[in-house]
């Protein structure tokens, strides 16, 4: 639990709230999306209290990827769908709006209109520069 036990995650982790689960183990819960994109937006999570990508331990992130994985392929089976994006937004500029980590699992139907991110060109030198600024960063 996070620190002011104020965690709807926590909670539906630990079995104190409600939640239309779909899978359960020892360290990962899924469930349905309350507020769905579509039907079947299912979300992933650690059931320990990890705010977000940048803190959540490397063997739970990989645990719950391949979990990600396996209920992709069923949840894209069982609400039809031709696809399915996968997200994972982490602090609020991102739109990240419970601060406990999740994965969203988005059924996506061919026939939809909904938008991609918008998409922004490089002018010049730019993209080396952002790529230089992120390998020095990556290499501290």
């Amino acid at each position: 639990m996070n620190e002011n036990n104020e965690c709807i995650f926590c909670e539906i982790g630990a079995g104190n709230a409600p939640a239309e689960k779909v899978y359960e183990d020892d360290d990962v819960v899924a469930f349905l999306d309350i507020s769905p994109n579509n039907h079947g937006h299912t979300l992933v999570i650690p059931k320990d209290h990890f705010e977000n990508l940048y803190v959540l331990p490397g063997e739970i992130l990989c645990k719950m990827m391949l979990i990600v994985q396996k209920l992709s392929i069923v949840v894209r089976e069982a609400t039809q769908a031709d696809g399915v994006n996968i997200m994972m937004n982490n602090e609020p500029s991102a739109g990240q709006v419970v601060m406990h980590a999740h994965i969203h699992i988005i059924p996506r139907h061919e026939k939809e209109e909904w938008p991609h991110f918008p998409h922004k060109a490089y002018i010049g030198e730019e993209m080396q520069a952002v790529a230089e600024k992120i390998k020095n960063c990556f290499t501290r």
